[in-house]
């Protein structure tokens, strides 16, 4: 599903007239509705809640099935999920800001000793509003900004100790991080395990990884992990040993000590399962071949 246009749907949340038409769908024995019966319970008149409605059906949200002369309206099964994701954050007991403070106390008593609380804060903060700056991105929103957030913090800790760290670290970076780069770190840690540390980040990431390739990396044995697009950003260039691009052109800063390849692949963004298929089989080998090199260069831990 596309990311923009499903945001831009979900839009129609913000009036709380539909969004309390919604509720009332999710909260039916049997998720339908009449107009006459949601103009009754919320206290409107019949048309302004068919207005409303009309609203909700031009969107795709809602599907209108007729019986006799009467209509039923209920969630289009798609969006049902986010629909009440959505409406399930507009009751939660605390804001995106009290949850974000509460990560940020938290990791700075996991990092204490390594970093001061103010530096923490800050990660954290940014992270949030790095993450938020992309298409659909309040979803899971405060989960993710956590985990950015904690792995920045654990790149800038490595490349404090790079020296000293015997687990090569390798960063794929590509536009959205959502296709390529995602394809190759899967495949990288389910072949790698402990003996390599992967990060990936895009140079404009996406809002979400897309279901092709969830899938095609399913066929194949291989998990994604929970991973998720992420900015690039400084700290995880530093931290890496081996960093690839696919396609950001000079997005990616240059390091003196880290080795940088660039792979040439096609974009799987809009392509059919069949091309995600070969793209995913290119990376495979490409991915086969880099983790033969690392241990031929004896910087896997024995």
């Amino acid at each position: 599903m596309d990311v923009a246009g499903e945001t831009a749907r979900l839009r129609v949340l913000a009036d709380p007239t539909r969004a309390r038409i919604l509720q009332r769908m999710l909260e039916s024995p049997d998720g339908r509705i009449r107009v006459g019966w949601m103009a009754a319970e919320l206290g409107l008149r019949q048309p302004t809640v068919s207005h409303h409605m009309r609203a909700l059906l031009d969107e795709g949200l809602v599907e209108r099935t007729p019986e006799g002369r009467k209509a039923w309206y209920s969630l289009a099964p798609e969006y049902a999920d986010r629909v009440g994701e959505m409406l399930g954050r507009q009751d939660r007991p605390e804001s995106d800001d009290a949850v974000i403070e509460r990560v940020a106390r938290d990791l700075s008593d996991r990092y204490r000793g390594i970093f001061s609380k103010e530096t923490v804060e800050r990660y954290v903060h940014e992270s949030h509003d790095l993450l938020a700056a992309r298409p659909g991105a309040e979803r899971y929103l405060p989960s993710m900004a956590a985990r950015f957030a904690a792995d920045r913090l654990d790149a800038l800790a490595h490349d404090a100790a790079h020296a000293a760290s015997a687990v090569p670290e390798v960063l794929f970076v590509c536009v959205q991080n959502a296709g390529r780069s995602q394809m190759a770190s899967a495949i990288l840690r389910h072949l790698a395990g402990s003996r390599v540390h992967v990060r990936t980040a895009g140079s404009e990431p996406a809002g979400q990884l897309r279901s092709s390739i969830v899938t095609a990396l399913d066929e194949i044995g291989v998990p994604v992990a929970g991973e998720y697009p992420k900015p690039l950003t400084d700290e995880v260039v530093r931290a890496a040993d081996v960093v690839i691009t696919m396609g950001c052109g000079d997005a990616c800063p240059v390091y003196p000590g880290r080795r940088y390849l660039d792979w040439e692949l096609d974009d799987p963004v809009g392509k059919p399962l069949s091309e995600v298929r070969r793209i995913r089989d290119d990376i495979e080998a490409r991915v086969r071949d880099l983790l033969e090199e690392l241990q031929s260069d004896r910087t896997l831990r024995a």
